[in-house]
């Protein structure tokens, strides 16, 4: 074939059906492969999320709304990694009444081990271009289905209305819960984002 045309394939749209198909598909791949490490993928999503999120959202009631379950239905995987030392549960700082999970050393250290790591490799093969695009289609794509089925809507402080200017220097600081965000906090999920309203 020659190159012009094959040049023209490459950029005819795929039917949609077909693209949501391969998800579903790579999806349940991934399902499988996420029986692994003496966990279930109910386990492994709930340490990917902990391990992700910052201090406003480590609450069972957060991870719930994140994984789009109830608390009654993530009480049995948080119980499970509880009892294999994978996080503890202490009483928050800010308000004792409410709990907050967070993963232990052996929890960040099968996080390491995680199966969703050979996804990832596997998207670091493909080359720059294709990835950005990838990303932002997924994205956007994302960003449709949870407005369309009302799921809730997690973000980070890097891009969130909450995160202002420090009043006492450099830096940001979050205006919920007045606390200064360090550097390695910008990227962590949050229950509380909201975007910043429109210019």
């Amino acid at each position: 074939m020659a190159k012009g045309a094959a040049d023209n394939d490459d950029d005819a749209p795929a039917p949609a059906l077909e693209i949501a198909t391969r998800l579903e598909r790579l999806s349940r791949l991934l399902r499988q492969a996420s029986h692994a490490g003496g966990l279930v993928p109910a386990q492994w999503e709930v340490l990917r999320y902990l391990g992700r999120a910052n201090r406003l959202s480590r609450s069972p009631g957060s991870v719930a709304r994140y994984l789009g379950t109830t608390k009654g239905t993530i009480s049995q995987s948080l119980l499970t990694l509880e009892k294999k030392g994978l996080l503890v549960r202490s009483a928050n700082a800010a308000d004792e009444r409410h709990v907050l999970l967070n993963l232990t050393d052996a929890g960040r250290t099968k996080l390491q081990s995680d199966p969703l790591l050979s996804l990832a490799g596997g998207l670091d093969t493909l080359g720059g271009k294709t990835r950005r695009r990838f990303a932002r289609g997924l994205e956007e794509l994302l960003a449709q289905e949870i407005s369309r089925r009302g799921a809730a809507r997690f973000g980070t402080c890097a891009g969130c209305f909450h995160a202002q200017p420090s009043r006492n220097g450099p830096g940001l600081h979050c205006a919920v819960d007045g606390a200064v965000l360090a550097e390695g906090e910008l990227a962590l999920l949050c229950t509380a984002f909201r975007e910043p309203p429109a210019a």
